[in-house]
């Protein structure tokens, strides 16, 4: 429950910060004429400041994902198994249509491995050292498949576009309601322009991005049922049953950093609503069900 917290305060942390910017600078001031709201500038507004947060995040994924797990990019294999992972990865990659990703492992105890990037043809592979030394080969080619799969699929830039529509529907949506209680609760015609009602958004802005937060992580759990099937495609049904139920074995803390987690191989919790990842028994059990 902690890092779900975590997640969707980051999220709201941002949104509050360029909102906090957007008022010192007036910028605000242009979705209001003739005393009423300017819809079509407040959605511009908003699509742009909701937009920019995730868009950034994007960009950097990759530098943000080797410094927060110390991953090591393997540039020339070391040893025989950094030689087969970057072998196992470019294979796949070739079948799954996409440029080579960078392959990299991270110091980690848990059984985890996760894949980000700006785009499908520079994206990041990483394995944590925990999952090479408790899986076999065959578990650890099929995670590999999974998440070459989430790069072909462009997972990370939908997972990005999703957060940016909502992100601006929730800052669209909590200025519209905000001006409606402000004008019930003072009286001013106008609106939109006093501190109470700057600190009303806000709050606003929390609630409504705690809900809008299920609606990402929804299509989150989804994505990973289908990179479940591309994992099976690219390295055989029965090794990624294999390494999901290995993962059920899997009973440590998830180290993963919060801009990675919804994008490594092992997820899910008590709060379904909230998680990135479905229970890995409902992920086996829709392997075992498909045609």
């Amino acid at each position: 429950m902690r890092r779900i917290i975590l997640f969707v305060m980051t999220n709201l942390a941002v949104i509050a910060l360029l909102t906090i910017i957007v008022k010192l600078f007036g910028i605000d001031t242009y979705t209001y004429r003739n005393g009423g709201i300017n819809f079509q500038g407040l959605l511009i507004l908003s699509a742009i400041v909701g937009f920019s947060g995730s868009l950034i995040s994007l960009a950097i994924s990759k530098w943000v994902a080797k410094w927060q797990t110390g991953a090591h990019v393997i540039d020339k294999p070391s040893n025989p198994t950094e030689a087969w992972l970057v072998d196992t990865v470019r294979r796949q990659a070739e079948a799954s249509g996409i440029r080579m990703p960078e392959v990299a492992i991270y110091d980690a105890p848990e059984m985890n491995a996760f894949a980000t990037g700006p785009t499908r043809n520079n994206a990041l592979v990483a394995v944590s050292t925990g999952l090479l030394q408790q899986m076999s080969r065959d578990e650890v080619e099929a995670v590999l498949a999974h998440e070459v799969s989430h790069v072909a699929n462009g997972d990370m830039v939908t997972m990005t576009l999703i957060q940016g529509v909502v992100n601006t529907f929730v800052i669209f949506l909590a200025r519209v309601i905000g001006a409606v209680i402000d004008r019930a609760i003072s009286g001013n015609r106008e609106g939109g322009n006093g501190i109470a009602y700057f600190a009303i958004v806000l709050i606003l802005q929390f609630v409504l991005g705690i809900f809008a937060s299920m609606i990402v992580m929804a299509f989150s759990r989804w994505r990973e049922y289908r990179a479940d099937a591309g994992g099976a495609r690219l390295a055989g049904r029965d090794k990624m049953i294999g390494a999901l139920a290995r993962l059920q074995q899997n009973h440590g803390e998830n180290t993963l950093p919060q801009a990675v987690q919804a994008f490594g191989i092992s997820g899910g919790g008590m709060r379904k609503l909230f998680s990135s990842h479905p229970p890995l028994e409902e992920r086996i059990a829709a392997l075992r069900n498909a045609a």
